[in-house]
């Protein structure tokens, strides 16, 4: 049983005003429940053998705390910095050990080649290289959090 014939089979539930329907077959089993008869199906429990796709709910919007001249601006004043982003996922440290210095901090001036930062992924630390010279202006993800590739880590003023 695929997903539209267990969509099918919840439409067919709904149009006949019953509360409650057990399918099942020698590798599957489903249970349909409706809150009251002839409404909306409330309730689908794939599952015993074989577990169908579950649709995730849609995420609700992040509310945008700052207005969209301040945005612009932003948006402006950061273009004439170079990012330096994530070569990989896993998650960002900005120091070699916890009893280790930082890297680098904002003001700090980096060269081609120096270590920025180290990403671990599946147990291996990575170390991320500048692959511009400049000054880091602005880092943008906090230590010990997850980072995707191509996220940017840093804002560097490369004048």
């Amino acid at each position: 049983m695929d997903i539209k014939d267990i969509q099918n089979l919840i439409k067919f539930v709904s149009k006949a005003e019953v509360s409650e329907v057990k399918y099942k077959t020698k590798d599957f089993e489903i249970t349909i429940k409706t809150p009251l008869a002839g409404s909306e199906v409330a309730y689908a429990q794939p599952a015993v053998y074989h577990t169908a796709p579950q649709q995730a709910a849609p995420a609700q919007a992040p509310v945008a705390t700052s207005t969209p001249a301040e945005k612009a601006e932003a948006a402006s004043d950061d273009s004439k910095y170079i990012t330096i982003k994530s070569p990989m996922i896993g998650t960002f440290y900005r120091k070699p050990s916890p009893d280790k210095d930082v890297f680098v901090n904002v003001g700090d001036e980096v060269s081609v080649g120096k270590v920025v930062c180290v990403i671990e992924a599946m147990k291996l630390f990575n170390q991320i290289d500048s692959e511009v010279s400049g000054k880091i202006v602005k880092i943008l993800v906090d230590d010990a959090t997850p980072v995707e590739y191509d996220q940017p880590l840093f804002l560097v003023d490369p004048s």
